[in-house]
């Protein structure tokens, strides 16, 4: 599948599928109605994540919007209801049962889609899905350590660069969700010079230093003043400096959040005054906005056209530019 294979300037707007295709016509034709129009969206949705084969990157990245897009509606019932004992069936419902667990601060039934997750695993043993799932309830329902690092080794021994279990171990950690910064900085310093640089998770870096920094923000006064200090370290310095030179280079990203990775580069460069160097990141973009990392302070597509002008601005300037 081509990666931002059209240079055409295009209104920014949300865009859950990113460049997915098939993902994006799947979701046009996902109906909201009961009886027969369920059955028909059960097969669009069972038929495009057959079609994803052992590409767990792309699998990965499907199931989550799916399963987002599901979450108010009987799909997943449906299709588990018709398919007790296919893998898809119950990883799909799993992880929509996770998404209603993340959105809403807590799990139905958390024991039930841990057993789908584990009978999954035994039917498809190469899949590392069912064990990402598995890292998202351990985020609501904060399991120890101990128990989190055992379903990483699975996870990541099935996919080692695997995009989404590198986020859900990152977002587990954070002190936002009960873990610490300390936690989230040594973490990262122990991947961080593992992972290759055009990997599916090399963003988890530049992620984890973009939530630092929106919530130094949030906390007001003289840490929201000074907070544009943490880009002048020489770590994350040098991380944004690597990915400004490199990831927005056609073909460099093959995988299917790279469009969500380039949405952080694009807001981390102009957080960090360099508004200038987010100019090729946006034409490269296309006007594909993730609602993270762009909401903390308004509506997504808003602030996303506010620093992609002040990015065309900086160009035309030749300055970098805040």
């Amino acid at each position: 599948m081509p990666l931002f294979s059209s240079r055409t300037s295009r209104r920014p707007r949300i865009v859950p599928a990113l460049d997915d295709a098939e993902l994006a016509r799947v979701l046009g034709r996902l109906s909201k109605r009961s009886g027969s129009g369920r059955a028909q969206d059960v097969a669009l949705v069972s038929s495009l994540l057959e079609e994803t084969g052992g590409d767990w990157d792309r699998r990965s990245h499907r199931t989550s919007v799916l399963a987002g897009a599901a979450a108010d509606t009987g799909i997943a019932e449906a299709w588990l209801a018709r398919r007790p004992e296919h893998a898809d069936a119950l990883v799909f419902h799993a992880w929509v049962r996770l998404a209603r667990g993340l959105r809403d601060g807590h799990l139905e039934d958390a024991g039930q889609v841990v057993s789908q997750c584990h009978r999954a695993a035994e039917l498809s043993p190469a899949d590392p899905l069912p064990w990402v799932v598995l890292l998202g309830v351990a985020r609501v329902e904060r399991y120890p350590q101990n128990e989190v690092n055992a379903i990483w080794r699975e996870a990541t021994g099935r996919d080692r660069w695997h995009r989404e279990a590198y986020l859900q171990m990152l977002a587990y950690l954070s002190p936002e969700e009960g873990g610490s910064s300390a936690a989230v900085l040594d973490f990262v310093d122990v991947v961080r010079t593992r992972i290759p640089a055009n990997a599916p998770c090399a963003a988890v870096e530049l992620t984890a230093a973009v939530r630092q920094y929106q919530g130094l923000v949030a906390q007001g006064g003289v840490r929201a003043m000074t907070a544009g200090q943490l880009w002048e370290g020489a770590q994350i310095a040098a991380s944004l400096e690597q990915a400004a030179a490199l990831w927005a280079k056609p073909g460099f990203f093959q995988h299917a959040g790279a469009p969500a990775d380039l949405n952080v580069l694009a807001y981390a460069l102009g957080a960090a005054g360099r508004a200038a160097d987010a100019h090729h990141v946006f034409q490269t973009l296309q006007g594909m906005v993730t609602p993270w990392p762009w909401n903390v302070d308004g509506p997504a597509v808003q602030r996303f056209e506010q620093h992609q002008a002040k990015a065309e601005r900086g160009r035309q300037g030749g300055v970098g530019g805040t």
